[in-house]
């Protein structure tokens, strides 16, 4: 209530893909869903999150319907949500119901009114009519209302009708969600989050494939000076909107990364430093119980991501190291990273210390003796420790 009035509420069905083909553990995965449902909407006001009819139902305030959908429409798992109202159950509400959602959803989107098309889902088989018939009564009041053209093949707008035991919801707009499967089903992982392109991306397929994730960045100062640190931070923060993390472990990586480039030939520093910040991560993952080390890195992209590299790099990790972007081409990196929010940030010039102290030759297929051999001269285990116990922890 304010000021005396009952607040208009609005309806927001969920539809999720993956989860119908889960079998006995459907359960869980629809449990997962609704509570990361419930977290996208926690501190919306008046914001009710249930589970009828195999869908989530998200139920706001009509004045925060585009806030609450933004949030929804974000959440792994779901492939697509349509925000609407629900009706009573007669053939008049339903079609008074129907009008109005279009005449909104065409004031929002004009583009919208060039054709229509009314699609009825009726699992209350004592409905008095039969889905073809709530399709041409409400579609017939909709050409008088509207003056809209009927295309049942490709339509401009859809009007959605839910018929079910006790409750009709009617919709007039379908917005595409990211599918996959719901954050944490899949168990934990740290992600190694530089301020490119890659990461933030690799970390967001990762959560779209039901891992929840921390970060971890490694900050050489100064060298590397706050605006590159705050802009790791602003990517976190952009992915915090998708659940994939909000927790950053910001590693001070200055003085080892210098004495790893002092001592070896120059061309192996590269996967010396990577060896060195997957040992740090191995051991952030053993106090954040995750089971897996996530990177951004892509096959052949950079002189370090050849296939002997990637072999010696990862011969130093205890578990197992996913790299989502393996196969795929900038380009299309590019794509999601614009998709998903993160490419403006990601393209600010504040570089990280990967591009610190690397050599104009790098070596492109290593030896893993000659890697050992120049670990041989300090002690790299106590290294990654106190680097370790030195991380900053910020959550966003």
């Amino acid at each position: 209530m304010k000021n005396g009035k009952a607040r208009t509420m609005i309806s927001i069905l969920c539809r999720y893909g993956e989860l119908f083909l889960k079998g006995g553990n459907r359960g869980f995965f629809l449990r997962a869903m609704a509570d990361n449902v419930r977290r996208a909407v926690r501190d919306l006001p008046d914001a009710k999150v249930s589970t009828p009819y195999g869908r989530i139902l998200v139920r706001v305030p009509d004045a925060i319907r585009e806030d609450a959908c933004a949030r929804v429409e974000r959440v792994f798992g779901l492939v697509s949500v349509s925000a609407g109202a629900e009706a009573a159950p007669s053939i008049e509400a339903i079609t008074a119901t129907a009008v109005s959602e279009a005449q909104t959803a065409i004031a929002r989107n004009p583009e919208l009114g060039r054709s229509f098309k009314v699609e009825t889902r009726r699992s209350n088989k004592h409905f008095p009519m039969r889905s073809h018939d709530i399709d041409c009564h409400v579609g017939g009041a909709v050409i008088d209302a509207l003056g809209l053209r009927v295309d049942v093949h490709q339509p401009s707008l859809r009007i959605g009708i839910e018929v079910h035991s006790s409750a009709v919801y009617v919709f007039a707009e379908i917005r595409p969600a990211p599918g996959g499967l719901p954050v944490g089903v899949s168990g934990r992982g740290l992600l190694l989050l530089s301020g490119g392109i890659d990461s933030p991306v690799a970390g967001w397929l990762a959560a779209k494939r039901g891992l929840a994730l921390e970060a971890l960045t490694f900050h050489s100062p100064p060298f590397t000076g706050e605006r590159a640190k705050d802009k790791v931070v602003s990517l976190l923060r952009i992915l915090s909107r998708w659940q994939v993390a909000t927790t950053l472990h910001v590693a001070h990586f200055t003085e080892t990364q210098q004495r790893l480039r002092e001592a070896g030939p120059a061309e192996l520093a590269v996967v010396l430093y990577r060896r060195m910040m997957i040992r740090v991560a191995d051991i952030l993952c053993e106090r954040a119980r995750c089971q897996a080390i996530v990177t951004g890195e892509n096959l052949g992209q950079v002189a370090s991501q050849t296939l002997v590299n990637m072999a010696n790099i990862e011969q130093a990790a205890r578990r197992i190291v996913l790299r989502p972007l393996l196969t795929y081409d900038k380009m299309e990196t590019v794509a999601l990273a614009r998709q998903i929010g993160t490419y403006d940030t990601s393209s600010l010039p504040y570089e990280d210390c990967c591009s610190l102290f690397v050599p104009a030759h790098p070596a492109t297929a290593a030896r893993l003796a000659d890697i050992e051999a120049v670990e041989a001269k300090l002690d790299v285990a106590k290294e990654a420790a106190e680097i370790a116990a030195g991380c900053e922890r910020i959550v966003v």
